[in-house]
């Protein structure tokens, strides 16, 4: 059944903000909406003359008449008009809970960009009290987000980010490319699943009413779509931008945004997503070589060397090596540092790639020329680590990075590495993971969108499996237990099937947009 969400909000005049922008971006993520209008505006291109609240018994009969017939997964908020409206926004918002999950998206509306106010001081402290506590994720721009804190605009976004979340938002996303430079759009995400600026290069368009509004309602649709809040706005900020690049101009005044389908299939409006505050200054590009194929995964020097008495042309081997239980740090130590220079050696000899998973530090020392590391290790990295790994990637060493969704995308993409695994393509019992199998379906989608080759890895456990992989687009697939105790007779099947899947006919479809890759929100948050 087609997702329901509700956006209570203002109308506009002129067809440019307001429930006439969140009909469109509703509409390109193919939810349904239903407009509630909790004002009136009299507005064109260039001004905004005068604002009605409706009365908050005709806001009330609104939202009943819908509920029974139409129960929303998403409310989204934008303008409100007052502070009668905003506390039956509350009412309703707890009323709903009681029967199930329901997620509230506020866009604090308290300005519009012709500069005309919208919100008293009373409006503001109903936001405060009952509205931040109930929410999901709220949205504002800087000047807002500061105006909700009385706190100075000049503050910096993820201050003003954590302060909002502490008045009870679960999570904020601070709009409006107000930091860093003028050549990036930038939006500060703060959820419980990631923080960083969001950033694509500023579409240079005056023709920009609606952008907010858009931004929340897109947001909203894909959190009723299923997607956790990180996600939703990874893709909120690529419709946004995609609406921005199809803005339509009318009047004397700014257009409206035109949001529409079709930017959840665009490479270049994925995103970026910094490792910590510091706002990104630039938008690097890197060529990578698409080189993996079948690529496999062993535990130890002794399975490397058994991969390349198979078959001396696997193109690429990781050596990926977990610490055994009792091993003292010593052992351990002594242990990796044996494996891995035998593992090289043997690799050089063969003129295989051996990639390194995890122990970066300790690979490089031995003269590793390729790394791969998991998200929470690049996350644990000290800045002065940083430059060390940055360092040893400007002097030629690859780096490829693990990536489950499509925030960890974005972060990946930031690093420009050589490398993104997509996973898990199949349920997998090799690690114990949150995530849900991406499927072939979003392997097809992070090979067309993401900026370096991709390799699929989880549950690759038959040669069919592999060929699928290829068919889907991957540069590569990871084999782990499908090589067996014996390569030498699983893997010629392997190279078989990485092949047959590069043949033309029966390339899977790239979807509209990827599916969830964590169970939605369960909670009546």
């Amino acid at each position: 059944m087609t997702p329901v969400i509700w956006s209570i909000a203002g109308t506009d005049s002129g067809g440019g903000a307001g429930l006439a922008a969140d009909q469109r971006a509703a509409d390109a993520f193919g939810v349904h909406l239903c407009p509630v209008v909790a004002a009136v505006t009299a507005q064109s291109t260039v001004a905004v003359t005068q604002v009605q609240a409706v009365a908050p018994e005709l806001l009330e009969a609104q939202l009943q008449a819908l509920a029974a017939d139409l129960p929303p997964r998403v409310i989204k908020t934008g303008l409100l008009g007052s502070a009668a409206n905003a506390h039956v926004v509350a009412r309703w918002v707890d009323r709903l809970r009681e029967r199930g999950p329901v997620q509230l998206v506020i866009d604090p509306v308290l300005r519009a960009s012709t500069g005309a106010a919208f919100a008293s001081d009373e409006l503001l402290q109903v936001y405060r009290e009952q509205l931040l506590p109930r929410a999901s994720v709220i949205t504002p721009n800087q000047r807002e987000a500061a105006a909700l804190l009385g706190a100075d605009a000049a503050n910096n976004v993820p201050g003003l980010a954590g302060a909002l979340q502490r008045l009870g938002a679960q999570a904020v996303v601070v709009t409006g490319g107000d930091a860093g430079t003028p050549a990036l759009s930038l939006d500060w995400l703060h959820t419980p699943h990631a923080r960083g600026w969001l950033s694509l290069p500023r579409v240079d368009s005056s023709d920009n009413h609606g952008t907010g509004c858009t931004f929340a309602t897109s947001l909203a649709a894909a959190l009723a779509l299923g997607f956790v809040a990180a996600d939703a706005a990874v893709l909120a900020k690529m419709a946004t931008t995609h609406a921005l690049r199809h803005a339509r101009a009318v009047g004397q005044g700014a257009g409206p945004v035109v949001a529409r389908p079709g930017f959840g299939s665009d490479p270049t409006l994925l995103p970026r997503l910094s490792l910590d505050e510091q706002p990104p200054t630039g938008w690097p590009e890197r060529e990578s070589a698409r080189t993996p194929g079948v690529y496999a995964i062993v535990d130890s020097a002794e399975r490397v060397a058994a991969v390349l008495r198979a078959h001396p042309t696997v193109p690429t081997i990781q050596l990926r090596m977990k610490r055994p239980p009792g091993l003292d740090n010593a052992a351990w130590s002594e242990r990796l540092q044996r494996d891995i220079e035998l593992s090289l050696r043997a690799a050089d000899a063969a003129g295989a790639t051996l990639v390194v998973n995890d122990h970066w530090q300790l690979a490089l020392r031995a003269g590793a020329q390729a790394l791969h590391l998991g998200q929470e290790d690049l996350l644990a990295l000290t800045p002065g680590e940083r430059a060390q790994l940055q360092a040893a990637r400007d002097s030629g060493v690859q780096l490829g990075l693990s990536s489950h969704s499509l925030w960890e995308l974005c972060r990946a993409a930031a690093l420009l590495p050589d490398c993104i695994a997509c996973g898990p393509v199949w349920p997998t019992t090799t690690k114990d993971m949150p995530w849900l199998p991406q499927g072939l379906d979003n392997l097809a989608w992070w090979a067309h969108m993401a900026p370096a080759p991709v390799v699929g890895i989880g549950g690759i456990l038959e040669p069919a499996q592999l060929q699928a992989v290829a068919a889907a687009g991957a540069a590569g697939g990871c084999v782990v237990r499908g090589l067996g105790d014996e390569p030498a007779q699983t893997l010629p099947a392997w190279l078989s099937a990485w092949q047959a899947g590069l043949a033309p006919p029966g390339r899977t479809a790239v979807p509209a947009l990827p599916h969830p890759m964590l169970p939605a929100d369960g909670t009546s948050r």
